[in-house]
């Protein structure tokens, strides 16, 4: 095997032990990976979002994002609420419940982070962070 496919290899199975431990860490908090994502967003934008405004930041089709945010909002972690600059369009905002149920997420995505790149020094892994942002730009 020539070692751009070694590397393509690796960073298959380091991203995937990534998204099963984050998973497996959002299960107690009723929450998918995509959920946590769209509550990330939210957070993130500082200001309440329409639904393509969210799609758009997570790079996916709003159609698909419809169920995602009917969970979320179930779940009493967001709300909609009509723009009032265009009455036609639906606002996303974060719950105070939502905020707090994110924090635990983003603990959570800190906990999978440490095992996974814990081994590794600190100058190891800003090393590989740079080496990463790198081919995420190329």
């Amino acid at each position: 095997m020539d070692t751009t496919s070694e590397l393509l290899e690796l960073v298959h199975r380091i991203g995937h032990r990534a998204r099963h431990g984050y998973r497996r860490s959002l299960e107690p908090l009723g929450l998918s990976p995509g959920q946590a994502r769209a509550m990330r967003e939210l957070i993130e934008a500082g200001r309440p979002l329409r639904m393509v405004q969210l799609a758009e930041a997570l790079r996916i089709v709003p159609r698909s994002l419809t169920p995602v945010v009917d969970a979320l909002e179930e779940a009493g972690l967001v709300r909609r609420e009509t723009d009032p600059a265009n009455r036609r369009s639906t606002l996303l905002l974060i719950t105070a419940r939502g905020e707090e149920v994110y924090e635990q997420a983003r603990q959570a995505r800190r906990e999978v982070a440490r095992e996974l790149f814990g081994g590794l020094s600190q100058e190891q892994r800003e090393t590989l962070r740079e080496l990463l942002g790198t081919v995420e730009q190329a």
